[in-house]
């Protein structure tokens, strides 16, 4: 390695490091944003917070990695130009490519890492995460429930004045809103004045235990009328225990982010196997709603039809064979056929439909593995071509840039994905529709830096104007 390597290397890997720590940690706040319902008010130790961000953490690497390299690339190679040394280094006949070359052999290093690490140290620490979240109400059940608020557990929305105990497992004050089951509110208030909370980690149920309270119930009568004279029920208890299904309560929002999330928790070769599976079971129910149309509809039976003589021609109007009464009959079967015939369709379009978006989500994380590997190299010949060119170092001009190209480059593969996920598109494209948009930006800016070309050339753009404007006022001459 010459000692011209060592020094852009060296430039470069600090620059990378500093930008690449502020940027996680930026990111890592957003993080603790987006979660602080799960963090706050709820008595978490730090040893559990830790583990909490420690299994956020990877899965923002894929955002902050490729926007580091490119920000370190525009930093590091708009010193060089803005400091002159470009000028030292071209005039001694070391061009832009000599000069990207080691660095480009540690984007390829870094390319490599980051598939491993995207393939395997993200779906583990997914997995990780999702499961965290999900067994945190049952190792520390008190966890699930806040001081001063009503606290959505499953079936039940309680609230507690104050907790107390060596786990916060003591209750005091304790008021619970049962939830309907058919969805029109809560009909069930009870009150009471303290109780404990029962768990164990081998179980999945949680024992709330109530002692001296009040139960109320809205009773609905099956006529409108009668409501005035049954308005609620009341009874008083002693003790009484509710047993509250822990995968109840992780439903609400763990089990909902483990749909979304599922695909993100496997490996390139599990994806593959699942992907499989996926399409075998898509295409065998559409086999079996398309080759089984008979089963969806109900034939008339054989007695309604009228016992006539066979003619070589059938007459025109087939109803006229029938009675009155038997055409009624065979219009009501016909439209309740059609009735069954069209809900089915939809239903198996709806069953389909989603089955077909889970696919795509497997897809697009299947080709999120590689697109990884592409964004660290198309971001490293984005930032150094464009530092070359701007000849501007530091954190100001840079920055703007950086950023300007990367909320680009986010959005676009947002849009895509949404839209594939949709199947709008393929998820092949929808994934790869970012740095398909931003490669001959790459590989405009790389021959202009190249070739010493400023990033707009104005004389092109003034050159017809000037021209246009001597035409319509001529210069005098003495």
């Amino acid at each position: 390695m010459k000692i011209l390597d060592k020094y852009l290397l060296k430039t470069f890997l600090t620059t990378f490091t500093t930008v690449f720590v502020i940027l996680f940690f930026i990111f890592i706040l957003q993080t603790v944003w987006l979660f602080i319902s799960e963090l706050a008010g709820k008595d978490l130790d730090l040893v559990m917070v830790i583990k909490f961000l420690a299994f956020a953490m990877p899965r923002i690497v894929p955002l902050v990695l490729p926007l580091s390299i490119l920000l370190a690339s525009i930093m590091t190679f708009g010193n060089l130009a803005e400091n002159y040394e470009f000028a030292a280094m071209k005039s001694s006949g070391i061009s832009l490519q000599r000069a990207m070359r080691m660095l480009t052999i540690f984007i390829i290093l870094l390319s490599i890492m980051a598939f491993f690490f995207a393939n395997n140290v993200i779906p583990y620490a997914e997995y990780k995460f999702i499961n965290f979240r999900k067994n945190i109400a049952q190792v520390k059940p008190a966890l699930a429930i806040a001081e001063g608020q009503f606290n959505d557990v499953g079936f039940y929305n309680i609230k507690v004045n104050k907790k107390s105990g060596k786990e916060g497992n003591e209750l005091t004050g304790i008021t619970i809103h049962k939830k309907s089951k058919i969805g029109d509110g809560s009909k069930t208030v009870i009150k009471a004045k303290n109780g404990s909370l029962i768990s164990s980690e081998e179980s999945s149920i949680l024992q709330l235990v109530l002692n001296d309270g009040y139960y109320y119930e809205d009773i609905v009568p099956k006529n409108y009328e009668d409501r005035s004279k049954m308005p609620f029920a009341k009874s008083s208890f002693k003790k009484q225990i509710i047993n509250i299904d822990l995968s109840e309560l992780n439903k609400t929002d763990v089990n909902d982010a483990s749909v979304t999330n599922t695909n993100t928790m496997l490996t390139i070769n599990e994806l593959s196997y699942t992907l499989d599976s996926l399409n075998k079971n898509i295409k065998t129910e559409v086999k079996n709603f398309t080759e089984n149309p008979t089963a969806r509809i109900n034939y008339p039976a054989p007695k309604v039809f009228p016992k006539t003589k066979v003619k070589k021609e059938l007459p025109t109007d087939i109803l006229s064979l029938y009675t009155n009464q038997q055409k009624s009959d065979i219009l009501k079967i016909a439209s309740s056929n059609i009735t069954n015939t069209s809900y089915s369709i939809e239903t198996i379009r709806s069953e389909i439909l989603n089955k077909q978006k889970n696919i795509n989500k497997h897809l697009i994380a299947f080709y999120d593995k590689f697109v990884i590997v592409f964004a660290c190299f198309l971001m490293f010949f984005i930032g150094a071509p464009l530092g070359a060119i701007i000849r501007k170092g530091g954190l100001g001009l840079p920055i703007v840039f950086a950023v300007l190209i990367f909320i680009t480059y986010h959005f676009i593969n947002t849009f895509g994905k949404r839209l594939a996920q949709e199947d709008g598109m393929t998820p092949f494209l929808g994934a790869w529709l970012s740095s398909i948009i931003l490669t001959p930006f790459a590989i405009l800016l790389t021959y202009r830096a190249t070739n010493d070309i400023g990033l707009i050339n104005m004389d092109v753009i003034l050159l017809p104007f000037q021209k246009l404007f001597k035409k319509l006022f001529p210069t005098t001459q003495n």
